[in-house]
């Protein structure tokens, strides 16, 4: 009944579609300050990932060697494993913006990102007829829903991409013709900046899929459908023009099947469970998560209302990230980013909303907008050289470490590996970091968890290993009952954030123990 019910949709000529919900409207040609101010939404909250100072620290050895690094230099638990590190050209790129304007840069990085994935979508809008009233109010409400999503990461890349995708897709869709040829060389060039591109792909194949069946079901033939897959099929092939071939397909199948992945990240946990966390630990937080909900109803809702909007395969790629979000936090953005185009397609249809006549905002008014917007940007710090951390650091252990010329294997909390890295590496090497799905054997990570989680084998962990300092988080409360049980080791450093043991017959144990205040403890910024 459901596929009777939606499958139904008969191919409509573009005076039809016009007649339906008026004539083209795009917010770039009715007032593109719109699209600013957008963006500066998106990009007004900023803090530094976890993983920022891993990402900026290979990519400066990349750069500062002329190769890549194929096997880990940087832990004792995996020395020498192999790294296939789908991530290399972001890493590049971000650590040569660093090196040239610093923190600046990286904001402005991501300014630019921010923008591409918006100014992407406006594109991909303007293909729905929509008027431009509901065009902005959509992109204005996904802009809240994905801006704490939108960090100094990689993903930015992903982001950026799949949003270009989808404006050449809705293009191909409501005109029947667009270059998506494009995608051969934009999945070449994705699938070195980070492993997303398999979205990507999905995306494609969905598109093509469903194009097919849609054909085939009112009479069209399988013309387009085969187009479809073969530029599928090229863009699919085209992943493997990378340093490391198939063994950046290898990487990204192995991070997706990682059974740790939900137990180590919480970017990996579903949805609901996010949302309930968030909610009970900030309720502004759990903001955006709820405004992309009523994103993904409201689609729901309107599609039901009006499935004749000749977008059935935008509205399936929609639904596939819809769940694939459900499933896992990480997958939010994607979600909210496949659902601006045809949730703008269906609104106006549903309510049987006529779309306006076109033309431009007054330039005073595109002024003032435009005057707001970089305020706003100003104000929330983009041209600002400092950065504060999403979560505390453990600054003061590390100067204390740097003070007393201390190094060696350093096992330090989960998150806090790769600031590790950043500013103890070489002298001193971590036992696991943020690239867990990359270089760390499954044992290892198990391991961890046992001492972290105080699990069975937790004891032997402080012996397994060759560790010269344990650096812990004052919320890795069961590794630190098991570390006090064990006198082999003795408390160096102290503060509000961390706890830097020692081992009690080391020389560094002869050091006077410091206990710093919450007051005195150091605040969190990158670097």
């Amino acid at each position: 009944m459901i596929a009777c019910y939606c499958w139904r949709i008969e191919f409509q000529s573009k005076n039809i579609r016009d007649k339906e919900i008026g004539g083209e409207t795009s917010l770039r040609t009715y007032s593109p300050t719109l699209i600013l101010i957008v963006v500066a939404i998106a990009d007004m909250q900023r803090w530094a990932d976890p993983d920022l100072w891993g990402h900026l620290a290979f990519g400066r050895a990349m750069l500062a060697s002329g190769h890549l690094t194929l096997h880990d230099p940087y832990s004792y638990s995996a020395p020498g494993h192999l790294w296939l590190n789908h991530e290399w050209l972001s890493e590049a790129m971000m650590a040569a913006i660093y090196n040239g304007l610093g923190v600046i840069g990286l904001k402005l990085m991501k300014f630019a990102c921010c923008g591409a994935v918006f100014g992407f979508l406006a594109l991909g809008l303007a293909e729905t007829k929509s008027p431009a009233q509901i065009q902005f109010a959509i992109l204005l409400i996904a802009a809240v829903a994905i801006g704490p999503q939108i960090q100094f990461r990689p993903q930015l890349f992903t982001f950026a991409m799949l949003s270009a995708l989808l404006a050449i897709l809705a293009r191909f869709n409501y005109r029947g013709r667009a270059p998506v040829w494009l995608a051969i060389a934009m999945l070449a060039l994705w699938a070195n900046l980070h492993g997303g591109f398999i979205i990507g792909i999905a995306t494609l194949i969905i598109f093509s899929a469903v194009v097919l069946c849609d054909d085939l079901y009112i009479g069209r033939g399988n013309r387009r459908g085969i187009w479809l897959f073969s530029i599928t099929a090229m863009a699919t092939i085209a992943t493997l023009a990378t340093p490391y071939g198939s063994g950046t397909w290898r990487a990204v199948a192995h991070a997706l099947a990682n059974p740790h992945t939900g137990a180590v990240i919480d970017d990996w946990q579903s949805l609901p469970r996010s949302l309930v966390t968030m909610w009970h630990l900030n309720h502004v937080g759990a903001i955006p998560m709820i405004l992309a909900l009523a994103m993904f109803v409201s689609l729901a809702a309107t599609f039901a209302m009006s499935p004749r909007g000749d977008d059935l395969p935008m509205v399936a790629i929609a639904f596939v990230m819809i769940v694939a979000a459900f499933l896992a936090m990480r997958n939010l953005p994607i979600a909210i980013i496949a659902t601006v185009i045809p949730l703008a397609r269906h609104s106006p249809l549903a309510f049987k909303i006529a779309s306006d006549s076109g033309g431009r905002s007054s330039w005073i008014a595109q002024a003032a907008i435009a005057i707001a917007a970089f305020a706003l940007l100003l104000a929330t710090g983009l041209l600002s050289d400092t950065l504060r951390a999403g979560d505390p650091r453990p600054v003061g252990a590390i100067a204390f470490m740097k003070q007393h010329q201390l190094s060696g294997n350093l096992m330090a909390d989960f998150g806090w590996g790769e600031y590790v890295i950043w500013h103890m590496a070489p002298a001193s090497k971590v036992f696991i970091d943020g690239r867990y799905d990359t270089v760390y054997p499954a044992s290892v990570i198990d391991d961890y968890l046992a001492f972290n989680y105080g699990k069975a084998g937790a004891k032997d962990f402080l012996t397994k290993y060759p560790h010269d300092f344990i650096l812990l988080s004052l919320n890795d409360k069961a590794a630190l009952e098991e570390i006090s049980r064990v006198p082999a080791w003795m408390q160096l450093y102290r503060d509000a954030n961390c706890i830097l043991f020692a081992r009690a017959d080391s020389a560094a144990a002869k050091i006077p123990s410091a206990t710093i205040s919450a007051e005195e403890t150091p605040k969190s910024f990158f670097p």
